[in-house]
């Protein structure tokens, strides 16, 4: 069984001070637990916040939500992986939805984002995902794959073989639709598939995670699903309470 991997994507909320605050009642609630991995995104600004607040709890990581390709240079406004490294992050979110979508992001730039990520040693959470408009045309597999292989070009087998993949359909990301779990498997073993292809055995090792308007209502259906391995998590992981029941939830063994 691969550890079952949570995500939260705090997107452009909560600053250094309301960070330290939302670690402090989280750490309470959600005490250490080594059969799960917890992962947050903050905002850049409050890395290093929520890096000093989970400084001890070797059960949670801290990741940077982008990246640029280069490792530095004149580039205003962007944070590097080197950086983003610096100030606490071990993981990178790489081709989120919102990046794809709201700010043009290509895959080509995914593959270049993750390439940077390994060479800093942060690791790179690939996010593949079809728009409804992919979907009803029947272009789901197609978009994934074509999402999934480009991101992943330009990194050595040993650097794929310890990246991890989400699926985050996005048509379901705050939208309130959900991808059921058979929905998610479909896609998740496309990948998985693709995977095995890419770098054989050890594809049995990388996590796919399902991202989509996820909530302690449905997650624990979600993560029941064969070959979901985790969640990323955007709205419901804004307040520690809530997160911290997410976090909690009785996984699949």
């Amino acid at each position: 069984m691969r550890k079952p991997v949570l995500v939260a994507n705090w997107k452009m909320n909560h600053g250094p001070s309301d960070a330290k605050e939302f670690m402090r009642g989280f750490l309470t609630r959600h005490k250490r637990r080594m059969d799960r991995t917890v992962i947050f995104c903050p905002t850049a600004a409050a890395i290093a916040v929520v890096a000093e607040a989970a400084h001890g709890r070797p059960d949670i990581l801290v990741g940077v939500q982008n990246i640029f390709w280069e490792d530095k240079g004149a580039y205003t406004g962007e944070t590097s992986a080197p950086i983003a490294r610096d100030a606490g992050a071990r993981i990178a979110l790489v081709g989120h939805s919102e990046r794809r979508h709201v700010f043009g992001e290509s895959d080509l730039e995914t593959a270049k984002k993750c390439a940077a990520a390994a060479r800093a040693g942060l690791t790179p959470v690939l996010c593949v995902g079809e728009t409804i408009e992919q979907r009803e045309r029947g272009d789901t597999n197609d978009v994934v794959v074509r999402q999934l292989r480009t991101g992943l070009s330009m990194l050595e087998s040993a650097s794929v073989s310890t990246a991890l993949i989400a699926y985050e359909p996005v048509w379901a990301i705050g939208t309130g639709r959900t991808a059921t779990p058979a929905d998610a498997t479909d896609v998740h073993e496309i990948l998985r598939a693709n995977l095995r292809e890419i770098v054989g055995a050890k594809a049995a090792d990388i996590p796919i995670l399902y991202g989509g308007s996820v909530n302690p209502s449905n997650a624990a259906a979600l993560l029941s699903a064969p070959e979901v391995d985790g969640l990323l998590v955007g709205g419901a992981s804004l307040e520690p309470d809530t997160w911290a029941r997410l976090c909690s939830l009785d996984l699949p063994s």
